[in-house]
């Protein structure tokens, strides 16, 4: 009996201070295996995108695929961590959650900057060129990425301060974090960047079915000749329509795990037991899958996507001269 309890213990040598090995269902395996395929797969598609957005017109994508691309190398470990024990340290489990809470954080403001862009571009076309510039749009991304890197800093202080402090016994990975940070977190991260991109692309969506409307209207062209307003370039409604489905997309992955967070918060409040374990991995596989989406959506949409994938793959973007190529 005894050593079938060893068995079952990550250090077998350490009967009393040793972790079990986690108890998941078959189901739950299936789905880590194939995250960690997936993972590489991610890794793969987001390195294309990096190498097709060379030009600074697309930064706001450029950064959401590096931050999609730093998330497929971190799920990698997500997935180790979840089924199996932990043997790396509790300074790198310590830096595992603090890495992926500023990639997270990061992707959740591109998306928030994305939105703002769409609805700038399609609600006040004739500012667009004006407010929306490259030198703003990289300072946006620069202050984002800054703020994530102090925000997890200090979410995650007490692990980076003291790895493995909070864990229980040896080969566990856990990330602690109090009820008031994860409540702070869950508005910061989940509730409020939500709201506003919800509110943003309602607003989108309204105006440009309007618009649509009205460009095929002979109202839109009296109106175009009197007052002098200028309609939105198809161009813009067909990129918000993708970047809307690059969100909604998003939101799709993202909200199951951020609502069973707001569950569990309760559940800790009320001072009750967690429930199984399986809501929360099939949340965490939903959020680790969405850097993999983005790349197919570009693909399915985005003309100059599959053109800079021809390139890349059949060499000519190591010609002399290939950035200047015309994507579109």
């Amino acid at each position: 009996m005894e050593e079938h309890d060893g068995a079952e213990l990550c250090f077998p040598q350490l009967f009393n201070d040793s972790c079990r090995k986690p108890k998941i269902t078959h189901f739950e395996t299936v789905l880590m295996n194939l995250l960690f395929f997936i993972s590489l797969f991610t890794v793969f598609l987001n390195l294309l995108v990096i190498i097709s957005l060379h030009t600074p017109t697309n930064l706001l994508l450029l950064s959401l695929a590096v931050s999609d691309f730093l998330t497929g190398l971190d799920s990698m470990l997500e997935a180790q961590r979840i089924t199996t024990c932990w043997f790396l340290g509790d300074l790198i489990c310590s830096l595992h959650g603090f890495f992926i809470s500023i990639v997270f954080s990061a992707s959740i403001g591109e998306m928030v900057l994305i939105s703002i862009d769409r609805y700038v571009a399609i609600c006040d076309p004739l500012h667009y060129p004006t407010r929306v510039t490259v030198r703003r749009v990289k300072m946006c991304v620069c202050i984002w990425w800054l703020f994530s890197v102090v925000y997890s800093g200090v979410l995650y202080r007490h692990n980076l301060e003291q790895p493995g402090t909070f864990k229980m016994c040896y080969g566990q990975c856990y990330i602690f974090m109090d009820i008031a940070d994860g409540i702070v977190d869950i508005f910061l991260s989940f509730i409020a960047p939500v709201a506003v991109i919800i509110i943003l692309y309602l607003r989108v969506f309204v105006t440009a079915v309007s618009q649509a409307r009205a460009m095929r209207s002979n109202v839109a062209a009296i109106t175009l000749q009197h007052s002098g307003t200028v309609m939105t370039k198809k161009s813009e409604l067909k990129a918000a329509r993708t970047l809307g489905v690059v969100v909604l997309v998003f939101l799709l992955c993202f909200c199951p795990c951020y609502s069973l967070a707001i569950i569990e918060t309760v559940v800790a409040l009320q001072g009750r037991e967690n429930f199984n374990s399986l809501p929360g991995t099939v949340g965490t596989f939903l959020i680790c899958i969405n850097p993999c989406l983005n790349p197919v959506i570009y693909a399915l949409f985005y003309p100059w996507f599959r053109k800079a994938i021809r390139l890349i793959f059949s060499l000519q973007i190591l010609q002399p001269g290939s950035r200047e190529t015309n994507m579109l």
